[in-house]
């Protein structure tokens, strides 16, 4: 029998080398399709845990070895199990006999005594080691420094909030789609099923305990998504009126542009130069009931696919470092690097001059990013301003600085709303 601890460490291990977590986990859903859904469930809480506060485990472990570990194999299963035996349920004893286990069928006739060595060891000295890993910022926050050091700079005053909300379980959040039913409605729907669900600010509902989507009332119909509160601001912040050209330049997987057609009838273009992704954006709208236009291809680069009419709205959704949304894709803490930002940067920025270009006069473009760095986000924005008289930055009521935070009831975002002069 596969153990979840094994088949974690193995995931670990491949993110660690520098795949990112979604595929490696799609490939093994794909290798071992027979899995039982208890043990995938166990597989995926223990890669993304391990992977959440891996330099607060990689402290650890160094604390207790004396030398380095040349085979990976071994260190992933250390690192899983050390994991385990701190944030688990699971009973120590267990926890360090299916470490010990999973070694024996390793290719290191010494692992199995290591491992058993090494995690006893942690388990003697347990309160000694945490309180050692709290004098260490990477072990503290479970963040890389360097991505410390820059929201403490960008965030003097919320700095370790962000940090402690990055640590956090994302939260499950419904988006209801109205041209079907009320949120209001829907709520009862999901009461009638004995699912606890909240309703946040806009209509957006947060459900106590995240349940698959099969699960949900009426998904198979269209008439609820899953979508993180702060993402569902992006239609509303367009200022959305019927007959209105819209273009989402960076549509997939689709979230914000169904949200654009559920709230009105406007004629929608979703864009992604990802054809493999540009199909779950079909996938979706076909689930909800909507139509629109669907085009593989760049936003830098129109030429290749704009027909030459101006757009009275675009949402420029563009691509980012993604350090608002950690809690749900803990990878990228570790897969990310500081010479990224700059990269990200002059994507942002040229990715914004072009579609300034598409837009109409008095038209409005949302700049939308899942990032919490300023380079990314207010520092785009105002140079653009800056160096284009004809662009105005619109105040956001709702978001006067344009960020949001992570917190309980959303992950992080940026908007800034920009209107061409007539």
């Amino acid at each position: 029998m596969l153990e979840p601890q094994a088949l974690a460490a193995g995931l670990l291990g491949e993110v660690l080398a520098g795949r990112n977590l979604n595929e490696v986990l799609s490939d093994l859903w794909r290798r071992e399709p027979d899995l039982p859904p208890r043990t995938r469930g166990a597989v995926q809480d223990l890669s993304f845990g391990a992977l959440r506060f891996f330099s607060r485990l990689d402290f650890l472990l160094q604390a207790l070895i004396t030398r380095p570990i040349t085979h990976e194999g071994v260190r992933c299963l250390l690192l899983v199990s050390l994991y385990q035996l701190i944030y688990s349920k699971t009973r120590p004893y267990a926890v360090v006999d299916r470490a010990v286990e999973s070694a024996r069928g390793m290719d290191a006739p010494w692992a199995a005594g290591f491992v058993n060595g090494v995690l006893r060891n942690f388990l003697r000295s347990k309160e000694e080691l945490l309180a050692r890993a709290e004098g260490f910022e990477p072990a503290r926050y479970s963040h890389p420094q360097w991505w410390i050091d820059r929201l403490r700079l960008d965030y003097p005053d919320a700095w370790e909030a962000i940090l402690e909300a990055n640590n956090s379980h994302p939260p499950m959040t419904l988006r209801v789609n109205r041209r079907q039913i009320d949120p209001e409605q829907y709520l009862k729907l999901l009461q009638e099923v004995e699912m606890e669900a909240e309703m946040l600010e806009g209509g957006a509902l947060r459900l106590k305990k995240p349940v698959g989507v099969d699960k949900l009332p009426r998904f198979a119909a269209g008439a609820v998504s899953v979508q993180d509160q702060g993402a569902q601001s992006a239609a509303h912040f367009l200022d959305l009126a019927p007959g209105q050209r819209v273009l989402d330049a960076c549509a997939a997987p689709g979230g914000k542009a169904a949200h654009i057609l559920e709230t009105a009838d406007v004629m929608l273009t979703a864009l992604d130069k990802d054809e493999a992704r540009l199909k779950r954006v079909a996938e979706n709208f076909a689930r909800l009931n909507l139509k629109g236009r669907l085009i593989a291809g760049d936003a830098a680069e129109p030429q290749s696919w704009w027909d030459g009419k101006p757009y009275d709205r675009i949402l420029a959704d563009v691509p980012c470092s993604a350090s608002g949304v950690v809690r749900r894709h803990p990878d990228i803490k570790w897969l990310r690097r500081p010479s990224d930002l700059a990269q990200f940067a002059a994507t942002q920025r040229t990715i914004l001059a072009v579609l300034w270009r598409l837009l109409a006069p008095g038209g409005k473009l949302l700049y939308a990013t899942c990032s919490l760095f300023h380079e990314e986000n207010a520092d785009i924005v105002t140079d653009f301003v800056a160096s284009h008289p004809d662009a105005k930055h619109l105040p956001i009521s709702e978001l006067p600085s344009g960020q949001l935070l992570p917190s309980a009831e959303h992950d992080g975002f940026f908007y800034a709303l920009l209107e061409k002069s007539i």
